[in-house]
C-alpha cells in the first residue's frame, strides 16, 4: 500500500496545523480549566472546509476520503482531544452515516447544512444501561400514524448542548432484540427534547458531553434512518468511522506527547546533562516513536480499506484499539519524563494524560476490542463482506 501523501493532504496537515497553533494552543488551558471552548471555533472549521472534510462536494462538502480524515484528526487531537472529538461525531458518526443509509431527501434537510458547517451533528447510542451492550437499551420507538413517539434516554453523549440534529437509536420491536432496533434524525427543536451536561469530568474538559432526553417526541416518519430493524447494522457502520477517527485521533496524541517530551528533554538538565542523555527517558521517548509509528500505519490501512468501500471492522478495530493503548502510555511516559511539571498547567502534559483515558473507554472499551480481534483470529467472529454496500472513495 502506498500511504504517501497528496499534494491537496499535505496541504490539509499544514492547514490544519496552523489553525491548532493559532486557534487552540494559545487558549486550551483555559477552556479546558473553564469547561468549555469558544463557540466560534465552529465556524473557523467550517470556513476551512473542515466539517465536511470527506463529505462530497454535491452535498456541499471538501470531497476528500478517508485518510484525509484521518490527517484532520490527528492534527486536532494534538491541539485537544475535544476538538477532535467533535468532529469525530459530526463527521465520522453522524455526517458519514447519513451519507450511506440517508435518502436523498434526508442528504438535502441535514447533511448539506451540516457539511457546511451550518448546523451540528451528534450520536445517541449509549445509554445509562447499555453501553458495550446494545441490546440493553431501554429507548423506544412506538409507530403512531405519520409518526413516532420517542421514549427514553442517552448519556455520555458528545455535543450533546450544542448539536442541532441527533442519529437516535430505538427499539421498534424489543422481542426482536438486536434486529427490532431503528435509528431516526432528530432535531433539538422537537418538542419533548431536552439536554443537560455531565459535570466534574476526569477528562476532555473542554468538550461537552452529557445526557439526551426523550418524553413523547413525535418524530416524523420521514424521519427514519434506512428500515425499521435497521439501526444495529447502521450503529455498527457508523461505529467503524467514528472508531476510525477515534484511531486516528490517539495518533495525533502521541505526537503532541512526543512534542512536549523531546522539546523537555532538551531544557531539562539533572546530574549535569540533559535529561534526554539518560537512558531511561531515552527508553520512554523509544516507545513512544514506535506507538506512533505502527498506531499510523494501523490507522492508514484501514483508511485505505475504507476508501476502497472494503470491509474493515476488524482492521479499524485493532487500530483504535492499539492506537488509544499507545497514547495512553504515551501520556503516562511524557508526564513521567516532566517530573513534578508535570502536575503543573504550565505544560500540556497532565491534560493529555487526562484526555487519553477515555478513548480507550468509548466506541468500544480495550476489553471489547481484545475480545474482537481474538474471535477473529479463532474464527469465532466472521470476517467476510458485509450483506450491504459500503461508500467506495470517490463518495457519490
Amino acid at each position: 500500500m502506498d500511504f504517501s501523501f497528496t499534494e491537496e493532504q499535505q496541504m490539509l496537515r499544514k492547514t490544519a496545523r496552523q489553525f491548532v497553533d493559532s486557534e487552540i494552543m494559545p487558549h486550551i488551558q483555559k477552556w479546558d480549566t473553564e469547561g468549555g471552548f469558544d463557540p466560534a471555533i465552529w465556524k473557523k472549521l467550517a470556513d476551512l472546509g473542515f466539517m465536511g472534510v470527506c463529505i462530497p462536494e454535491k452535498y456541499s462538502g471538501s470531497g476528500m476520503d478517508y485518510n484525509s480524515l484521518a490527517i484532520l484528526c490527528e492534527e486536532l487531537e494534538r491541539g485537544d482531544t475535544a476538538f477532535r472529538t467533535a468532529v469525530s461525531v459530526h463527521i465520522g458518526l453522524n455526517s458519514m452515516t447519513l451519507l450511506q443509509w440517508g435518502t436523498e431527501e434526508q442528504k438535502q434537510k441535514y447533511l448539506i447544512p451540516q457539511a457546511k458547517g451550518e448546523k451540528i451533528g451528534a450520536f445517541g447510542l449509549t445509554e445509562p444501561g447499555a453501553g458495550s451492550d446494545v441490546a440493553g437499551m431501554a429507548t423506544t420507538a412506538v409507530r403512531d400514524g405519520a409518526h413516532y413517539i420517542l421514549n427514553g434516554q442517552k448519556t455520555w453523549i458528545s455535543l450533546c448542548d450544542v448539536a442541532d440534529h441527533f442519529l437516535v437509536f430505538a427499539y421498534t420491536d424489543k422481542s426482536k432484540k438486536h434486529h427490532g432496533i431503528s435509528a431516526f434524525i432528530v432535531e433539538r427543536t422537537t418538542p419533548g427534547f431536552s439536554s443537560k451536561a455531565i459535570k466534574g469530568k476526569y477528562g476532555i474538559r473542554a468538550g461537552n458531553t452529557g445526557e439526551l432526553f426523550f418524553e413523547d417526541m413525535r418524530i416524523p416518519a420521514e424521519n427514519l434512518l434506512g428500515k425499521e430493524g435497521e439501526g444495529f447494522k447502521i450503529a455498527m457502520s457508523a461505529l467503524d468511522n467514528g472508531r476510525f477517527t477515534v484511531a486516528a485521533g490517539a495518533v495525533g496524541l502521541i505526537m503532541g506527547c512526543l512534542e512536549e517530551s523531546v522539546k523537555y528533554c532538551h531544557q531539562r538538565e539533572t546530574f549535569g546533562k540533559a535529561i534526554g542523555k539518560h537512558q531511561l527517558v531515552q527508553q520512554m521517548i523509544a516507545n513512544m516513536e514506535a506507538g506512533y509509528q505502527m498506531s499510523r500505519l494501523l490507522v492508514y490501512r484501514a483508511g485505505e480499506m475504507k476508501n476502497k468501500g472494503v470491509r474493515n471492522t476488524r482492521q479499524t478495530s485493532l487500530a483504535k484499539w492499539q492506537a488509544c493503548d499507545f497514547a495512553n502510555k504515551a501520556a503516562d511516559d511524557a508526564f513521567q519524563i516532566h517530573g513534578a511539571y508535570g502536575y503543573s498547567d504550565e505544560y500540556p502534559v497532565a491534560r493529555f494524560l487526562r484526555n487519553s483515558k477515555a478513548p480507550v473507554i468509548y466506541e468500544g472499551t480495550r476489553e471489547i476490542h481484545t475480545i474482537m480481534q481474538a474471535e477473529y483470529v479463532l474464527g469465532y467472529r466472521e470476517d467476510k463482506p458485509l450483506s450491504y454496500m459500503l461508500p467506495e472513495w470517490p463518495f457519490e
